[in-house]
């Protein structure tokens, strides 16, 4: 059975935010694949009977083999909107990655300086500042093992191009299925185990806090690891939560 490119989680003139599967692209690329970019214009196309062409624009990048969370702005006010968001980091977001390794220390503050090789399609991550590379910063912590596996909490604080996949790596706790950064196996469906698991923004028109939840990918391996959620208690009662 094919899974379903994306699962729309929030959506109003605005705003789209959809929980995208692994293995489809956020926007175009030398691969001339079909995005989810595409695909959610038709959507809207169809939905609302839009004649020509719609207005569709992701706000941010979420990396192919990653599931989870990606906002897309219906209206060019939006964009810009939440692009001055995310430029100010009023955006909480927070990332499941699954590895082999317990982190050590098992919660911190990771901060490297990430230099993108744009021909190879990789980030290098160094301990000092490098010419050209950017600073990254990213806060995690251990929620637990689930048999041979430990579920890591991220939440970046700056938005670079792989920043957890690499940042993850240099701390010895290479995701799992992502051989780019180190694991020593994929997984069978070209995935990586991490997952943009949640969003938090006040909506930059409507001015209302926005909780945003993506269900984890659809197969055992990924929903053992629900157990571990510290979230589920808390969230259960709040009206402006969206999974």
């Amino acid at each position: 059975m094919k899974m379903k490119d994306y699962h729309i989680i929030y959506e109003d003139n605005h705003l789209l935010i959809v929980n995208k599967r692994a293995g489809i692209l956020v926007q175009g690329d030398s691969t001339g694949d079909r995005t989810l970019t595409d695909v959610l214009k038709d959507y809207i196309k169809e939905k609302y009977q839009k004649p020509g062409a719609v207005f569709l624009h992701p706000v941010h990048r979420l990396d192919r083999p990653v599931s989870g969370l990606v906002v897309f702005a219906r209206t060019s006010k939006a964009l810009e909107r939440m692009m001055e968001l995310f430029r100010k980091r009023e955006i909480q977001k927070t990332y499941w990655a699954v590895t082999r390794r317990k982190p050590d220390p098992i919660k911190g503050k990771l901060t490297h300086w990430l230099l993108k090789n744009e021909a190879k399609n990789t980030t290098t991550a160094y301990d000092y500042p490098e010419d050209k590379a950017q600073k990254a910063e990213l806060n995690y912590k251990l929620l637990g093992k689930i048999n041979l596996h430990y579920l890591i909490e991220v939440e970046p604080i700056t938005g670079r191009p792989h920043q957890i996949r690499v940042q993850l790596a240099t701390l010895g706790c290479p995701i799992r299925g992502d051989i780019k950064y180190g694991y020593d196996r994929p997984n069978p469906d070209a995935s990586i185990n991490l997952h943009a698991r949640r969003l938090y923004f006040v909506h930059p028109i409507k001015k209302t806090p926005i909780i945003c939840k993506a269900a984890v990918p659809n197969n055992p391996f990924w929903e053992e690891f629900l157990e571990l959620d510290p979230e589920e208690v808390k969230e259960k009662n709040l009206d402006h939560l969206y999974e």
